[in-house]
This record gives structure tokens, sequence and C-alpha cells, in this order.
């Protein structure tokens, strides 16, 4: 404790004061993702909560490691770093990759609760069609192998009904906002190939698909689609 505040005194900054901050930069995250839908959190807004009244630069990384290590004590959320991978395609060309530097900045909150507790207190049954949505897709590009040119991913949602130029869906709305929402949440990321044939939009698996407790759901999903299908054909 003696050490730590050493360290703060270095800072020019209070426990007082440090812990105001640390506060702060709680409640932006959990606010914010809630108004974006668990769209990432750029560090940059949190740095600027920081050094909107002290000056020292190794502050902010002081102030949101200490709101890391509460957001899970405390509420159960691992606020973690995004760390975009580059496309997997060999033949990637010029991929586009102004996006992972940025997004290598960024944050998303990923629940540590147990599945059963979350769904009983955390998850809103007005959203399971959004829950519904997200797993359909997953599952398709993660039978995919993991990526999927654009073209393809609409060839399957279209056997269920989701068409690209549809707007006013009963459920989710716009089908095609519905679907960048996905990207902008960190299940999927976009990347832009250039081949022979010119360029081509893929779809591939970002880390909120890849995380374990949903990537389980994801293969615990398509495995009751599978014996479903299979006992269907025995009972026909």
């Amino acid at each position: 404790m003696a050490n730590h505040s050493e360290d703060l005194s270095q800072l020019n900054i209070s426990i007082e004061e440090k812990d105001k901050l640390v506060a702060e930069v709680i409640r932006y995250v959990l606010l914010k993702n809630h108004q974006n839908s668990g769209s990432p959190i750029k560090r940059d807004e949190l740095t600027q909560i920081v050094t909107k009244n002290y000056r020292h630069r190794t502050l902010p990384a002081v102030v949101i490691d200490e709101a890391k290590h509460k957001l899970a004590s405390v509420f159960g959320f691992e606020m973690r770093e995004l760390q975009r991978a580059r496309p997997s395609s060999t033949n990637q060309g010029r991929a586009s990759s102004q996006q992972s530097v940025a997004d290598a900045k960024s944050y998303v909150l990923i629940s540590q609760l147990p599945a059963d507790v979350y769904r009983k207190y955390v998850e809103d049954v007005n959203s399971a069609h959004v829950t519904g949505f997200t797993f359909v897709v997953i599952s398709v590009v993660h039978l995919a192998g993991g990526k999927i040119p654009e073209e393809n991913l609409w060839h399957h949602l279209k056997k269920m009904g989701l068409f690209e130029n549809d707007e006013s869906h009963p459920a989710l709305g716009n089908i095609k906002q519905a679907l960048e929402t996905l990207v902008q949440q960190r299940y999927l990321q976009k990347d832009k190939i250039s081949g022979p044939e010119g360029n081509t939009l893929v779809y591939e698996l970002a880390e909120r698909a890849l995380d374990g407790p949903v990537n389980e759901r994801v293969k615990e999903y398509i495995s009751q689609v599978v014996k479903r299908d299979v006992a269907s054909v025995v009972i026909n």
C-alpha cells in the first residue's frame, strides 16, 4: 500500500482523486456499452476522461488498469482489449488494415458470469430475436470454416427468409444494418480482399464469436439443429 501511495505521489494525485477517476471511467464504459449495444469503446475516449484535468502521461494507464480490475471483481465483466487479426486468407491482396490499427486500441465488455446466471439475471428476453439472428449468422460463418464471402453469406441467409434489401423485417428491421451491427459489436470482422476478379468482401469470426463460452454455445446450437434434422428424417 505504501508503494502504491508513493506511485500516486509521483503522479501528483491523491488516492481520492484517483478513485474518482476510476469511478468515472467505469461509469462511462458501462453506459457506453449499454447505449451502443456492446460496440467497442476506444481507449482514447477513456484517456480523455483522465487527461481532462490531469496531464501526467502515465496516469491514464494506471486508471484504466484499475477500472478493468474493478469491472471484473465488482461487475463481472472482462474489459478486453481488441487485438484484431488480419484476414486469414493467404491471397488477401491489399486487405483493408486501417481499421485494425484503431481496433487494437479499443475495448469490449465480455461477461464473466456463468451462462445460466447471465440468462436468468442479465439477458433481456425482449432481445431474443437479435440473439437468435446473431447465433444464426455466427453458425453459418463457423460452418464455412470461420470466414465466408459476403455473396455466400447472403445466399445462406436468403434460404432463411433474410434478404439484403429488406429494410422492414418484423423482428429485425433493416437486415443489412442488423448484419453491420454484428461487425460493430465484434462478432464479425469485414475485410475487402483484392484478387484477380476484383474486390471481394469477406466476413470472418471476430473476438466475441471466438470467445470460449460463445464458441461453445454456437457448437451446441449447431449440434441441436443437426439432431433435429436427423430426427425429422428418421420420422419421415
